[in-house]
């Protein structure tokens, strides 16, 4: 279930960490899933004690060859039932590209404003709580307005 938060829910377990990167431009990255063939957004499963941040960090390395800035902001949690645990969405502003390291799993990424990535993932697969992420994704970050379709 997705819930939009702007604190870590307390005395739960944070399985996984994604975020919507933006550029300064407004526009947003995210990746290709090519075994799923969705548009998707940056992130993965936390490795045994690694911090969120560091979790962070590493996923969009490996899947976007990003370096983010400081500034992340949590907007979103997803109930991820099979695992009992939480995955957390940041809003985080892009720092810099860098190559993605070789032997990481790479799906490619893509970067498109806000409303365009919207209407892929709605003529794709139509998944509403990916839909509703970008959309508080685009609102937080002044991409979109509140009520916009």
């Amino acid at each position: 279930m997705l819930e939009f938060i702007t604190e870590l829910p307390a005395n739960t377990i944070i399985g996984g960490v994604h975020c919507v990167p933006v550029l300064d431009n407004g526009n947003l990255v995210m990746v290709w899933d090519r075994e799923e063939k969705v548009l998707t957004t940056i992130g993965g499963r936390l490795a045994k004690d690694e911090s969120i941040f560091d979790g962070l960090n590493r996923e969009v390395m490996e899947e976007a060859g990003l370096v983010l800035s400081e500034e992340k902001t949590l907007f979103a949690s997803w109930y991820w039932k099979e695992f009992d645990a939480y995955r957390l969405y940041y809003l985080a502003k892009v720092k810099e590209f860098v190559e993605i390291p070789s032997g990481f799993e790479t799906t490619g990424y893509v970067i498109m404003n806000f409303r365009t990535a919207i209407d892929i993932i709605k003529k794709i697969e139509g998944r509403e709580e990916r839909i509703e992420v970008i959309r508080r994704a685009g609102i937080l970050s002044g991409q979109l307005i509140e009520n916009e379709q």
